[in-house]
């Protein structure tokens, strides 16, 4: 059986690299927090005290990483203190890639942006190692159940290569193209995921001021239309799903800041690239105020709470 070094152990990360250890890979752990590692140490993982430890003679890697910055400084290093000057190798000198030997596979499933993507897999690839970005979708929850959605970019090849561990993580594995197209895939996915959420909010709210029961309208939207993600699963208003954020005073789940932090790569993203987002760019707007009223460890679904004070503040 393949061993596999999980780094980050996060909401995430934790229950990823728990399923793994169930699925019968030899699991090496480390996070900045000791209590997670010693966490996943008592269900059968090796605890191990770096980065590097974890990693070494390991057939896969797989991060969990908070953000861009991380995934860079994790993967290719700090550039600003190598030698600089005509055929000298500045790119990744002191990064984990250049400490893994040829022919490993780095599973990145980080929320992060494509270019940055992009670039680890450039590094990736000029040491012959496989490397896929794969973010996930279906929260804390899927990861639990091993449910998750994964989202790959990267070669044909790599995605094969992936295809075992993922299956221990996941029962949706997607291929949605070359490097970086699972960024750009899940960026897209959270975007509509915000506006539907949003959406189902604003609708509720409305029925409510009209003296629809939130349930029985749940009910009559799931069998129309207007059905979606958000109110099958996910449904906004308190007591309509027994095992919502929104029954358990909007404990995530996914915060408010994770939504803001994805829309915002979103929105960079439709900036470079020329695209025209307006209801994504109003979804990060309103998760914006969310955010600075003090809001953003609450669920992302607690957005329905903005609706509602808007409504008293005319």
């Amino acid at each position: 059986m393949q061993t596999v070094a999980f780094i980050g152990l996060g909401n995430m990360g934790g229950p990823m690299a728990a399923n793994l250890i169930k699925a019968g890979f030899q699991v090496r752990v480390f996070d900045l927090v000791e209590s997670l590692v010693s966490g996943l140490e008592a269900l059968g993982a090796y605890a191990a005290s770096s980065v590097e430890e974890a990693a070494k003679n390991a057939d896969v890697v797989v991060t969990m990483l908070p953000a861009g910055c991380h995934v860079a400084n994790l993967y290719i290093g700090d550039q600003s203190s190598q030698p600089q000057g005509e055929g000298s190798q500045t790119t990744g000198a002191n990064g984990l890639l250049a400490k893994l030997p040829a022919g490993t596979l780095v599973i990145d499933s980080s929320t992060i942006d494509a270019e940055t993507s992009r670039a680890v897999h450039q590094e990736a690839k000029s040491r012959s190692i496989q490397c896929l970005d794969a973010p996930v979708s279906g929260g804390v929850a899927a990861a639990t159940a091993g449910t998750l959605s994964f989202m790959c970019g990267g070669s044909k090849e790599a995605f094969a290569s992936a295809r075992d561990v993922l299956n221990a993580m996941g029962a949706n594995i997607f291929h949605a193209g070359p490097d970086g197209a699972g960024q750009v895939a899940k960026m897209c996915n959270n975007m509509l995921l915000a506006i539907h959420m949003i959406g189902s909010s604003e609708a509720l709210k409305l029925g409510e001021k009209n003296g629809v029961d939130a349930n029985t309208l749940s009910e009559i939207m799931l069998a129309s239309s207007g059905k979606n993600w958000s109110l099958e699963k996910y449904n906004p208003y308190p007591g309509v799903m027994e095992n919502s954020p929104a029954s358990n005073d909007y404990k995530p789940g996914f915060m408010v800041d994770l939504m803001t932090k994805d829309l915002g790569l979103a929105m960079d993203n439709a900036s470079s690239t020329g695209s025209a987002t307006p209801l994504g760019k109003l979804a990060h707007e309103l998760y914006q105020e969310k955010q600075s009223s003090g809001d953003g460890q609450r669920d992302f679904s607690s957005i329905i709470e903005l609706i509602e004070s808007k409504a008293k503040n005319g």
